[in-house]
């Protein structure tokens, strides 16, 4: 079994190709089934990586006996997603949407106690589905879990998946302490940058700098987000 933060030291002080590399000798080890993706275009090249959880599975085998029969989940490895998302964007291009019935996208999960789904603006079948899942964890809605439209300031691969008409969705954790300063942060950019020009709000305090390592992350942030996947799958089976 991959706990979290081994995930994490495989692409910690990298560079992508590296990452990308790392990721498959992982996988490899792991004797996980998985398909590679390469692309190279005008804006940059790379290679997603794409398993579907299944039984023997060695990489998440928590994660496998909760898939309902008849369900696919894949797990996708993009590369390239500071480049508004181009591993992903290349994905669908390739792949196409069919038979994907929706997307998370995991962005900033390692800090905090409070899991956000945003970019969900509209009800749809797989918010139904995430708000049943957070309820059954004993989590409250604007409290455990929030559920939120699109944000201005911040993206993520879901967006490639929205783009082509798939219910998709960012899935993060932040500190249920923060959630206030959070909304101001976010939903007023203009005003969030002047106000936190020094100082942001965690978890973005160390986002995208050389304070953003290993040492910033939280198991009980990364366990919170493995039990809401694993609760998610087990409610689409519902």
């Amino acid at each position: 079994m991959t706990a979290p933060l081994d995930l994490a030291r495989l692409l910690a002080d990298r560079l992508n190709p590296e990452r990308e590399a790392a990721v498959a000798r992982h996988l490899e080890a792991c004797r996980t089934p998985f398909t590679r993706h390469r692309f190279e275009t005008e804006e940059g090249r790379g290679e997603t990586f794409a398993v579907d959880v299944g039984a023997g599975d060695r990489l998440l085998p928590h994660l496998a006996p909760r898939v309902p029969p008849g369900l696919r989940v894949r797990l996708l490895f993009t590369a390239c997603e500071e480049r508004d998302f181009l591993g992903a964007r290349e994905y669908v291009r390739e792949r196409g949407v069919a038979g994907i019935a929706g997307v998370l996208s995991l962005e900033l999960c390692g800090i905090g106690d409070s899991l956000v789904v945003w970019d969900a603006g509209e009800e749809s079948a797989l918010t139904r589905v995430v708000r049943r899942a957070f309820d059954s964890l004993g989590l409250v809605n604007d409290e455990g879990y929030h559920v939120v439209g699109r944000i201005p300031r911040f993206g993520s691969d879901h967006r490639a998946f929205a783009a082509a008409g798939v219910p998709a969705y960012g899935l993060t954790v932040i500190p249920r302490a923060n959630a206030d300063t959070l909304r101001r942060f976010i939903w007023r950019p203009r005003w969030g940058a002047l106000r936190f020009l020094l100082r942001r709000p965690a978890p973005f305090d160390t986002y995208h700098t050389s304070g953003d390592g290993l040492a910033t992350l939280e198991p009980r942030a990364l366990t919170l987000t493995a039990r809401a996947l694993e609760a998610v799958i087990e409610a689409l089976g519902r």
